[in-house]
């Protein structure tokens, strides 16, 4: 078995696994935050920002890419990190990067995860839900892993990036740049080019989110539409088109106590 803890026959063939596609995982290697990790991602102060005190917790990521959360999150003091993805690439790097006992990975499809009852303090997750065909189960799941209190926090593109069918900003003659959106409401899936052709992404609303979490048992806790600060503008000026519209959905939930 290639991976820590690895229980491969939880993982479906009909899961849309890119990252195992090798002319995406090149490029995708060669992003910011592939090269810089959570350094590298711009929303990651503020989804930090959201944590819960890591201290001792026991710790599940979902859709840990190359580890980079669940290194930070054991030099920050968590007791247990269980790191979990499909890709096998994204698996192997995470292994090879990864020195600390308290951290293992395990190769599932979230679409059909399975995770022990009360495993859990916190559920972390970036960037990868947006890419599930059934996140009703995917959040009940994480309800019954963690405590009572147990908080669950995550990053997904955001709905407005998700929804148009050609999403791509547009220049008019002026040089005013917008972005075009169409079928907010028409939930489903979105067939992109974005690193490599069909790229296969689900698109849900706001509303959507919040009431999935709140049917499941969680409380609302935060939630940020991210656009990069004056101040990240002012380091990487190409940023400044990011406030036409919200890149990122940032969420926070706890468990309710009883």
């Amino acid at each position: 078995q290639p991976f820590v803890g690895s229980r491969t026959h939880y993982v479906r063939d009909v899961a849309q696994n890119i990252y195992d596609d090798e002319a995406f995982f090149t490029a995708y290697s060669g992003l910011p935050r592939s090269v810089h990790g959570l350094d590298g991602a711009p929303e990651w102060p503020r989804l930090r920002s959201m944590l819960p005190p890591v201290g001792d917790a026991r710790i599940v990521d979902l859709g840990c890419g190359f580890g980079w959360f669940c290194r930070w999150a054991v030099e920050a003091g968590a007791s247990s990190v269980l790191g979990i993805d499909l890709s096998e690439n994204m698996l192997a790097r995470a292994v090879a990067e990864t020195s600390d006992p308290s951290v293992r990975y395990e190769r599932q499809d979230l679409d059909a995860l399975h995770l022990e009852h009360g495993a859990f303090d916190l559920a972390y997750s970036s960037l990868t839900m947006h890419y599930l065909t059934d996140l009703a189960t995917l959040i009940g799941t994480v309800h019954h892993t963690l405590v009572p209190g147990g908080a669950f926090v995550f990053s997904v593109e955001h709905p407005i990036y998700t929804a148009p069918s050609t999403p791509a900003f547009i220049t008019d003659d002026t040089g005013h740049v917008t972005w075009p959106l169409d079928q907010y409401l028409v939930e489903g899936p979105r067939t992109t080019d974005w690193l490599a052709p069909g790229v296969v992404k689900q698109h849900r609303t706001i509303g959507t989110h919040v009431s999935l979490l709140l049917d499941a048992g969680f409380e609302l806790t935060a939630l940020v539409e991210w656009g990069p600060s004056p101040e990240q503008i002012v380091d990487v000026p190409e940023w400044a088109v990011e406030v036409e519209r919200p890149g990122f959905l940032l969420v926070a939930a706890r468990k309710r106590r009883s």
